[in-house]
């Protein structure tokens, strides 16, 4: 019951910026996002060889960028092409600036 009235005091919007929040709580996926605004797209195998990290853990940065929705990735066997999901970063932008200016 008081879990009920605790997701009813949070806005949609709240809900949402907290989920990307959690996305941007890493330097490696700050990283990704930074890289991937600054071109159309990249592969996990070269992303792989700029970060000094293992595949796993990067497979898992990815993994949490795109659940927030922040990036997509597409399937080009064997490769895996990941770009930012421009719609959902101008909603993030957005979100924060609303959060910023209240």
């Amino acid at each position: 019951m008081k879990e009920n009235l605790i997701k009813d005091i949070f806005t949609e919007d709240q809900h949402r910026l907290a989920r990307i929040a959690k996305a941007l709580g890493h330097p490696v996926r700050v990283y990704i996002l930074e890289l991937l605004s600054r071109q159309s797209c990249c592969y996990s195998g070269d992303l792989s060889e700029e970060l000094p990290i293992a595949k796993s853990t990067l497979s898992q940065h990815l993994k949490e960028l795109k659940d927030a929705g922040l990036i997509q990735g597409e399937i080009e066997a064997p490769k895996i092409k990941y770009c930012l999901n421009r719609e959902k970063w101008s909603e993030a932008q957005i979100l924060f600036k609303k959060f910023w200016n209240e």
